[in-house]
């Protein structure tokens, strides 16, 4: 069912979620330190850090659930602090990554009770379900769903009121790979609608291609922000090249990369494998292509999001 942004919203064009200097302090502990962040309208945006990061700190301020020691947080130009923030709230969602549910409700029992809570039509339940794969479910008690069934469940209820905003903390727990690629499909359909997601994951392969952009957090801060690539050529991680060459093919190889400063080399049992700064890498390429017929393949790989998220972190 078709939603509009509630009239309180003004900002129409600004950032769905906008954080000015916000900090949340406990004593002398700094769980969120002075965060400045704006997560575009429409984009997938990604938050990673160690466990004490500030991560779920923030994610509750955001939603309104805890307070700010100072600091403004803007949803949808609505602060979480205002007086309208109450129906702003009606047009967000939240997948906490620990969901409770109630083992002696069905599926659909589940969506009515959740559809109750947040004044979202009962109509909506029944085809909440078929979108996250549960239709077949929808009488079953909850006792009788599986993990990953309880979490796809998990994400319908944060879907019922057709959000503009959704929070998803860890919401891929449980999941079999069919189930990951439906629920990040899913995701750019709601995207495609102008739906904004923030969402954590400490699986980061998950996430490397199916953000628009991402911040690290590290002791309550923001090391990081920006596209997996951007973060790539900010952190200077070295590229890998892996060259399939016979054995005496590879030692030539070798021997006419030697001359380009900072380039690595070591012989494999395939050919050579190289690591390279990332402004050698057409110098890499121009030297490797010399070869001609004797080089069989070449594979290059950019460093990975985990990669990266050490790089900032460490």
């Amino acid at each position: 069912m078709a939603s509009t942004i509630p009239a309180s919203n003004p900002e129409a064009d600004g950032p769905a979620i906008q954080a000015r200097g916000v900090a949340k302090h406990y004593g002398a502990l700094r769980a969120v330190d002075d965060v400045d962040l704006a997560v575009r309208r429409g984009e997938i945006f990604g938050l990673i850090g160690h466990n004490g990061a500030g991560k779920s700190t923030l994610f509750k301020m955001m939603l309104g659930l805890i307070a700010p020691t100072r600091g403004e947080i803007l949803i949808n130009g609505c602060s979480v602090r205002g007086r309208d923030f109450r129906a702003t709230r009606r047009h967000i969602g939240y997948l906490p990554e620990n969901v409770v549910l109630y083992d002696n409700l069905s599926g659909l029992e589940t969506l009515h009770f959740f559809a109750k809570l947040k004044g979202a039509p009962r109509a909506q339940c029944a085809p909440t379900l078929e979108r996250v794969g549960l239709a077949y479910a929808a009488q079953q008690p909850l006792r009788e769903y599986s993990k990953g069934m309880r979490q796809r469940l998990g994400f319908a209820q944060a879907l019922l009121g057709a959000p503009r905003v959704l929070f998803l903390d860890e919401p891929t727990n449980g999941l079999d790979p069919q189930a990951i690629r439906d629920f990040y499909a899913t995701l750019r359909g709601l995207q495609s609608e102008g739906v904004t997601v923030v969402i954590t994951s400490h699986i980061l392969a998950e996430l490397q291609e199916r953000v628009d952009r991402l911040a690290i957090m590290s002791a309550g801060k923001i090391q990081a922000l920006g596209s997996v690539q951007a973060l790539r050529e900010q952190v200077q991680m070295p590229l890998s090249l892996t060259l399939h060459l016979a054995p005496a093919d590879a030692q030539q190889a070798q021997q006419a990369l030697a001359a380009l400063a900072g380039v690595k080399t070591l012989v494999i049992p395939e050919g050579l494998h190289i690591s390279c700064p990332r402004e050698a890498k057409m110098a890499v390429l121009a030297a490797v292509t010399a070869l001609g017929a004797r080089l069989l393949d070449l594979t290059i790989a950019e460093p990975s999001l985990e990669d990266v998220f050490f790089g900032f972190s460490d």
